[in-house]
């Protein structure tokens, strides 16, 4: 099984529903730089109109970003960890 890129990690993460700050990123996944990689991770995500990025200041003044499904409801496919697709029973 191959390896999992931070980039896959964090997306990851971010489609089960949880947020992330830059502190978080580092810790969890390694990100140095959260602002580039949801950057990149943006331009994947909201290409086809299924998923979008958002943000949110937390009370210490930090980002929060998370990612939310613009199409909630059931699905036919779901994917692995890895980011390979299968279809759902």
């Amino acid at each position: 099984m191959p390896t999992m890129t931070k980039k896959r990690r964090v997306i990851n993460y971010l489609a089960s529903g949880k947020g992330l700050t830059e502190a978080e990123a580092r810790s969890r996944f390694g990100v140095g730089n959260l602002r580039a990689t949801i950057s990149d991770i943006r331009d994947m995500v909201e290409a086809h109109g299924n998923w979008e990025i958002t943000s949110e200041s937390t009370p210490s003044g930090k980002t929060r970003y998370f990612m939310e499904d613009t199409h909630p409801g059931e699905r036919t496919y779901a994917y692995n960890e890895d980011g390979s697709k299968y279809m759902m029973a």
